[in-house]
C-alpha cells in the first residue's frame, strides 16, 4: 500500500510524472504542427508560382501595348507612355496601401 512509501518519494514521482506528461503534451503539438506544415508549404509553393506567371502576363502585356503603340508613335514613345502609365498606376496603388497601413495604425 502506498502509506508505506515516504511523501518525499511521492512527491517527487509526482514531480517526474508531471515532466513526463508536459513532455508528451509539447510532443503532441510538435506532430500537430508538423501535420499542418506541409498544405501550408504548398499553398506558398503554389502560390509563388501563380505569382511568377502573373507577373509574366503583365510583362507580356506591356510588351504587347509597346508594340501596339510602337506603329503610331514610335518606339521611344510608345515606351515612354506604357512606363509612365505604369507608374500612375503603381503609385496609385501604393498610395490606396499607405493610406490602409495609416488607418490600421490608428
Amino acid at each position: 500500500m502506498n502509506g508505506d512509501v515516504p511523501i518525499g518519494q511521492l512527491f517527487s514521482q509526482l514531480v517526474d510524472d508531471g515532466k513526463r506528461y508536459a513532455r508528451a503534451e509539447v510532443e503532441l503539438y510538435k506532430a500537430k504542427a508538423a501535420d499542418k506544415a506541409q498544405p501550408v508549404k504548398m499553398a506558398a509553393i503554389y502560390g509563388g508560382i501563380a505569382v511568377t506567371l502573373a507577373l509574366s502576363a503583365v510583362t507580356a502585356l506591356l510588351v504587347g501595348l509597346i508594340l501596339a503603340l510602337e506603329t503610331l508613335v514610335g518606339p521611344l514613345a510608345a515606351t515612354l507612355i506604357v512606363v509612365l502609365v505604369t507608374l500612375v498606376i503603381a503609385g496609385g496603388l501604393g498610395y490606396l496601401a499607405y493610406k490602409q497601413v495609416l488607418e490600421a495604425r490608428r
